[in-house]
């Protein structure tokens, strides 16, 4: 195995699937296999999910940004609870921690606790983001790989890898099999926000991004093959 220990990051749209918004039973089950198929080979699996398929502010709603972020932190625990729930019924002991306390339904995150779940061979699904509002779901899954001690945060989209231009939009978009940091800001691409990218980048965290949705890709990732793109110094 090429990684001990990752951090894997879903946006909360993928759940949805072919819908717009809520959770596909169908990606939950797919989500939960290549997660599996990877704790099996050994690996340490944390794993962030956002919450854009059940809210996501913006400009124009009648609801003030920190209210909106708030909201969005609970989404997040909805998503983890859904795929806690996958996994569980795929016999892997999972562990929901998020950094608000909800008691009755998760465990508060602990640093410590965190890595002792992660060296007993269980999930650690993150929910609720940082805790705080105006910090995406991105800075917390680097924040919380970089505090676990991961060596990578795996970053799972709906496309290859990163590209030279939006690869759905431009047929001939160059993709990236490596590319450094400093690269990605002259190229002005778009890997996740600032925040979260300088994070990275200070605490030499490797980032892979790939296509999450091809099955056996993640196992693929984690056992060294070429698949996606990965962010380096």
């Amino acid at each position: 195995m090429m990684y001990k220990r990752i951090l894997l990051k879903l946006s909360g749209e993928s759940l949805a699937g072919k819908s717009s918004s809520g959770i596909s039973n169908k990606k939950l089950i797919e989500y939960a296999t290549e997660i599996e198929s990877v704790v099996k080979k050994g690996v340490e699996v944390a794993v962030v999910v956002g919450g854009g398929n059940i809210f996501r502010g913006g400009d124009g709603m009648a609801i003030e940004r920190v209210q909106g972020d708030h909201m969005g932190m609970l989404a997040t625990v909805i998503n983890g609870l859904a795929l806690q729930s996958a996994l569980e019924n795929n016999s892997i002991k999972t562990r929901l921690m998020t950094a608000v306390k909800i008691d009755e339904i998760a465990e508060p995150f602990i640093r410590r606790r965190a890595i002792r779940h992660l060296e007993k061979g269980r999930v650690v699904i993150f929910g609720a983001g940082t805790g705080n509002p105006y910090f995406t779901t991105d800075t917390a899954a680097v924040l919380r790989a970089i505090e676990v001690k991961a060596n990578v945060i795996i970053k799972g989209t709906r496309v290859d890898g990163v590209f030279s231009s939006d690869p759905e939009e431009n047929k001939n978009a160059k993709k990236f099999s490596k590319i450094s940091f400093d690269e990605v800001y002259s190229k002005k691409l778009s890997i996740m926000d600032m925040t979260a990218f300088t994070l990275c980048q200070e605490n030499n965290l490797p980032i892979d991004i790939f296509n999450v949705n091809k099955k056996g890709n993640l196992l693929k990732l984690v056992q060294g093959e070429d698949i996606g793109t990965r962010v380096h110094l």
